[in-house]
Formats: structure tokens, sequence, C-alpha cells
């Protein structure tokens, strides 16, 4: 193989995996982000990526076939790592999903104007909150960070290690639910103190329309725990680094 063919192949399986990992990871894989732009973002870091990491799969001589599958094994990686952050990333939505379950608001959607799809006015506005403040930290850069680091424990062209990927993907579901439930343990608190003293306004006083008055003060109390813990939000940030680096296999 020739300099110039290796070259074009390492930079073939850099931008595979770049492409992989960006394909789902949150903030890079979101629809109001021109494809234009994600196309040449992603071209630019796998030119960079290319050139200042070490390849020893370019100086080998592989033909065709090995090519396909070279380019398949990093797009498992990519897909693989891009996996691990979106779950530890959602635990922010898991949140508000469960917040808004409380307060009864499940059925009111609204368009999420990142991703495209239905989504809750209350989850959508939490997780709003979480991104500013995880873009004003420059969390995109843990994301650059990861992806840079992957090449140190796979080397380009080493065939994926689906154990391990699979490990920290079991683990980042585990994360998502543990972290989801523990940012919304205060908030399902107080909707338990209010369901006990509704529950005992109703044997004291059997003909108030308990049904008629849980709801405002169900979506009352819901907003003003909301805007009460969310600033605390912002320090789910530093415990997604660090999930970060225990789960991917870095």
């Amino acid at each position: 193989m020739d300099v110039v063919s290796s070259k074009l192949l390492v930079f073939a399986m850099v931008l595979t995996r770049v492409s992989a990992f960006f394909l789902v990871t949150p903030v890079f894989s979101w629809t109001s982000i021109p494809v234009r732009i994600k196309v040449a973002m992603t071209v630019v870091l796998s030119f960079f990526f290319a050139m200042v990491l070490p390849h020893p799969v370019a100086a080998q001589s592989v033909d065709p076939l090995a090519v396909v599958v070279l380019l398949s094994y990093e797009s498992v990686y990519g897909l693989g790592l891009g996996l691990i952050t979106v779950l530890v990333f959602t635990a922010v939505r898991f949140f508000g999903q469960i917040v808004e379950q409380q307060m009864g608001l499940t059925m009111s959607e609204v368009l999420d104007p990142l991703m495209g799809e239905g989504a809750q006015a209350l989850g959508l506005m939490i997780e709003m909150v979480f991104i500013m403040l995880f873009l004003a930290a420059n969390g995109h850069h843990l994301f650059l960070l990861v992806i840079s680091r992957s090449y140190e424990t796979f080397p380009a062209g080493s065939v994926p290690t689906v154990g391990v990927l699979l490990e920290g993907i079991i683990a980042g579901g585990s994360v998502l639910l543990t972290a989801g439930l523990r940012l919304a343990a205060p908030i399902l608190t107080a909707f338990m103190v209010l369901m006990v003293t509704l529950a005992v306004l109703a044997r004291i006083a059997p003909e108030m329309n308990i049904l008629f008055i849980s709801m405002p003060m169900r979506i009352g109390l819901g907003l003003l725990m909301v805007g009460a813990f969310t600033p605390f939000v912002e320090g789910y940030i530093g415990e997604f680094a660090e999930w970060m680096g225990k789960l991917l296999p870095l």
C-alpha cells in the first residue's frame, strides 16, 4: 500500500468512528443543526484526529474486503461510545418526565426544536436549562475528549471488544435510572406529602371535592418545586463528567 492510500485509509477509519459517534451523541446529533454544518464539522475533526493520532494499521497492506471490515469495526466503536453518552445525558430528561407524571401533564406535548419530536413542555424546559449550563461549562469539549481518548484504548483497525462496550451500555442504562430518580427524589417526596394531606382532608371533609382541587395543587406544587430545585441541576454537570470517565472504556 502506497503512502497516499495509507493516509486515505486512516482518514476513512477516523471519519467512520467520528461520524458514528456524533450520529447519536447529544448536542452534535440535534436535528436543528444544519446537515452541512454537521458534515463540515465531522470532516474537520476527522482530519485533525487523523493527523495527530497514531494508527499502526496504516502501514499494513489491506484488500478492499479488509477495508470494509475495518470500517465496520470503527462504526461499532463510534456507535457504542455514543450510546453510552446518550444514556448518561438522558437522565435529566427522565427526571423531567417523572415530574410531569406526578403533575398530571403527560398528555401536554410540544415540539422539541432540538430533536424534532414531541416532548412535554416542563421536561423540555428543564433539559434546555441543563443544556445551556452544560455548554456554558464547555461540556461539549468532553465529547471531543472521549473520541480522542478512545484511540488510546481502541486503536484504529483493532477488533471491537463488544463485551466491554456492552458492559458500558448496561452500566449507562443503570446510571440513567438511578441519576434520574435521585434528581426527582425531593419532588417525589413533596408529592407524597401532598397525597397524604389530600387523603386526610378527604377523611375529615368527605363533602369536599378532592379531585377538583388536587389538579391545581399538584401543578402548583410541581412548578414550585421545579423552580426551587432547577439550580441544583447544575451540579449534575460535574457528575456527568465523572460518570463518563467511569462508564466509558477509556
